[in-house]
């Protein structure tokens, strides 16, 4: 079985939890023999692709087919590709004569040129950015084209919701870009092998290779850059012979949407998250709409807990035959105790690790800080992460009086989160809407005692947790407490948590999504 994967993010570029539950799953897959072949924005070329085929959509190169403003192909030079066009090839050409083999594979002009130079399949890709652009010149390329320059849908996206529509056809890049773009290849995209080829020789050969420009970021740009996703993603699934569509959250849900309407295959949308969890009731009604756009087209909706599955039921009205619950679980790479870092300070620590949001109650946890230092002066609290709300946490801890108690570190990634577990004495979730949260099992993976909110999908399957209402502070505070301060409790929940951890392996979930595939592909 074939799967087209579509995420935003991968390891080690990874902001939350989501790129590293994408990975434990591809992980999984692999265990039991599915072949994924995972698109994200944007590749670094550090990627751990031991278990995937892995490909940005900054490093697949586009190609000018005449010289002077011509159209623009995509000469897909991605790997499977690659592989699928060389069996199809040798399968073809057994047994014929070189000009019949040509022919054969290539059955027009600019196509073999292609094929001569490497390349295969060409197909017609679209962006609204070019290498280089600077902030106000792509302001004024998107103003030229009647579309938006903000955060707003701009043309881009307008029309290829008019494509899921039925509106109108899959928007050429002709239409979008309006001229030829730069020959230009940014830093490391020489290496891809799309970069090999030669330069044109004729303006009826293809011109140099192009790469289109994504940040894979969540800045101000991107609605347009999931619009852009969106494009590529459908031209590769049209040529990709995949036996279904996989995308995970709501900034690949158009593009699983598109991909799924022009390749005919089902589209399985895996929601690790919703807006309502990340923003109550002052969503982004932007956003929202591209989550109910991914479910609407969904043959099946994967939730990673019960309490999303109720979510979407009651904020997205989700046909309830639709929707199958697979919880998350831990890479055990964790278990294998490389790290043995030692703490500076003999005091207690007790660790939030997460974004510092509204969603994530970081509040929640200042607020029971201040109770458990006034009775425990010695115990250290860390808050390790970034957000919104960090400078009111950092105001709130100093209103309280404990500023010189509670460090901040910032965003911490890699071997620093692993760093951070290990010198804690206790680590606390305490999410006011967490889908699931798989910082706990991180925690407990390596040995570190937890509490977490009833507010969280991960609650459904810990037994070996100290569980609380988010709001009760007082109770939070008072758990700490008995945490620190009986030695037996903690080595139980850690020597009990370690096993019931283990047990939560990828391979066990995947087993579950490729039964879910099944259901969709005989």
């Amino acid at each position: 079985m074939r799967v087209l994967m579509l995420g935003w993010e991968f390891p080690p570029h990874i902001s939350g939890g989501l790129g590293t539950a994408c990975y434990g799953l591809t992980q999984g897959l692999a265990h039991h023999g599915v072949e994924v072949n995972f698109v994200i924005p944007r590749a670094v070329g550090d990627e751990d692709t031991e278990f995937v085929d892995l490909v940005g959509c900054n490093q697949v190169p586009v190609r000018m087919t005449t010289v002077g403003g011509g159209p623009m192909e995509l000469p897909v030079a991605l790997p499977w590709m690659q592989r699928r066009a060389e069996t199809v090839a040798a399968d073809a050409g057994a047994g014929a004569a070189d000009g019949e083999q040509a022919s054969a594979a290539a059955p027009g002009a600019a196509g073999g040129e292609l094929r001569r130079a490497g390349f295969v399949d060409p197909v017609v890709v679209d962006s609204l950015l070019r290498p280089y652009l600077t902030e106000e010149s792509y302001a004024r390329a998107v103003d030229a084209l009647g579309g938006h320059a903000g955060p707003a849908p701009g043309g881009l996206m307008e029309s290829l919701l008019g494509f899921l529509n039925g509106e109108r056809d899959l928007p050429s890049l002709r239409s979008v870009l309006g001229a030829a773009a730069p020959a230009e290849v940014p830093d490391g995209a020489e290496d891809h092998p799309a970069a090999a080829a030669p330069p044109a020789a004729s303006p009826d050969q293809p011109g140099p290779p192009v790469y289109l420009h994504f940040t894979g970021q969540y800045g101000s740009d991107l609605l347009e850059e999931v619009a852009r996703y969106a494009l590529v993603v459908a031209e590769i699934a049209r040529h990709g012979g995949f036996d279904l569509i996989h995308a995970h959250d709501w900034m690949t849900n158009l593009a699983g949407a598109a991909a799924a309407r022009v390749s005919g295959r089902p589209l399985v949308t895996h929601v690790h998250a919703t807006e309502f969890d990340r923003s109550g009731e002052n969503y982004n009604p932007r956003v929202k709409a591209l989550e109910q756009l991914g479910l609407d087209h969904a043959d099946r909706v994967v939730c990673v807990s019960h309490y999303t599955a109720g979510v979407l039921r009651k904020r997205y009205r989700v046909d309830p035959a639709k929707l199958r619950v697979v919880h998350n679980a831990v890479t055990h790479e964790e278990q294998e105790h490389e790290f043995h870092w030692k703490k500076n300070i003999p005091e207690p620590i007790v660790l939030f690790l997460g974004r510092v949001t509204f969603q994530k109650g970081p509040d929640y946890f200042i607020d029971a800080a201040a109770r458990v230092i006034k009775l425990m002066p010695e115990v250290k609290f860390v808050m390790s992460g970034s957000g919104d709300m960090l400078p009111a946490m950092i105001e709130r801890a100093a209103r309280q009086g404990i500023a010189r108690s509670i460090h901040f570190t910032g965003f911490l990634r890699g071997k620093d989160v692993e760093r951070m577990y290990a010198m804690a004495d206790l680590y606390v979730m305490p999410s006011v809407s967490e889908p699931f949260g798989i910082s706990p099992l991180e925690a407990m993976a390596l040995d570190v005692p937890v509490i977490v909110s009833n507010q969280s999908g991960v609650s459904e399957i810990l037994s070996n947790a100290l569980k609380f209402d988010f709001w009760d502070v007082e109770d939070l505070a008072n758990k700490i407490l008995a945490l620190l301060k009986r030695r037996a409790l903690r080595e139980q929940l850690i020597d009990e948590g370690r096993d019931e951890v283990r047990r939560m392996r990828w391979e066990a979930r995947a087993e579950l999504v490729r039964a879910i595939y099944r259901e969709l592909v005989a």
